[in-house]
């Protein structure tokens, strides 16, 4: 297949809450973001250069658009499923998180695929369901194995792994749209380190040179997650276009610190 000139790649970073802020503290959380970005001084323009997401729980997910009306943050969403109506109780339409203003859809979590039994195919609908409603899918892809990390074996492994899931979203999305892969190791998600630098970036950019990569005319990005927090994108930023980030950012402070790490460096 011919491989395609890649499309100018935009720093991302982002933090989802999962479900451990109250509604209250969602919104006393995102006020505090918000105030600590308006009087801190930063070069002008610089927050122009990135994309910046939030992704609380579905309930706040509103009121946090809300909020966020009038800046350059987007909102996103948690999960979704993959048909736009019917009888699914429960589930979430992507064509009503659309409505709402949804700007972004975290789909495929390592929680997700372990505790709700999801699949690959999974993934690849409800990617194909987001991309269909204009929201960028955010695709958690990662191996759930640690074997002899930064050694070429591990890196092998874990492309190995990361290909299948890569290869089954690609397949479901059209050629021209544009998606996020967050590359998360399972054995690195609520650990007390992320995974070594080495590591991941000799695995994202194998990612990268999949072919089912190259050969997209959309943008394809690739993040890091998994106990990532302030300081690490210098020592990534090789591998990856930015960092999805967990309870480290749950400190509005620290988050604001890592968006002027990952927009300066």
């Amino acid at each position: 297949m011919t491989s395609h000139p890649s499309p100018p790649r935009r720093r991302i970073v982002g933090v989802s809450t999962k479900m451990y802020f109250s509604a209250a503290r969602t919104r006393q959380y995102v006020h505090e973001l918000l105030q600590i970005i308006s009087s801190s001084p930063t070069p002008p323009g610089l927050l122009d250069q990135l994309d910046v997401f939030v992704i609380p729980d579905h309930v706040t997910l509103m009121s946090v658009v809300s909020q966020l009306e009038g800046t350059n943050i987007l909102t996103g969403a948690q999960d979704a499923f993959y048909e736009d109506t019917g009888a699914y109780t429960g589930e979430v339409s992507p064509a009503v998180l659309a409505e709402v203003g949804c700007r972004i859809v975290e789909l495929g979590h390592a929680e997700r695929r372990r505790i709700f039994g999801e699949t690959d195919l999974d993934a690849a609908r409800k990617a194909a369901a987001a991309a269909r409603y204009g929201m960028i899918p955010l695709v958690c892809i990662g191996e759930r194995a640690r074997e002899g990390e930064g050694t070429a074996a591990a890196t092998t492994a874990a492309i190995d792994e990361c290909k299948l899931q890569v290869e089954a979203v690609l397949e479901s999305l059209p050629d021209d749209a544009e998606i996020v892969l967050a590359y998360e190791p399972v054995w690195a998600i609520g650990a007390a380190e992320p995974a070594g630098a080495q590591h991941v970036v000799a695995v994202t950019r194998e990612i990268r040179a999949l072919e089912c990569v190259r050969r997209r005319r959309g943008t394809t990005r690739i993040m890091y997650g998994g106990s990532a927090g302030p300081g690490l994108f210098e020592k990534l930023k090789d591998g990856v276009d930015g960092l999805f980030l967990g309870r480290f950012a749950h400190d509005p402070a620290q988050f604001y610190r890592t968006i002027l790490e990952i927009a300066a460096t």
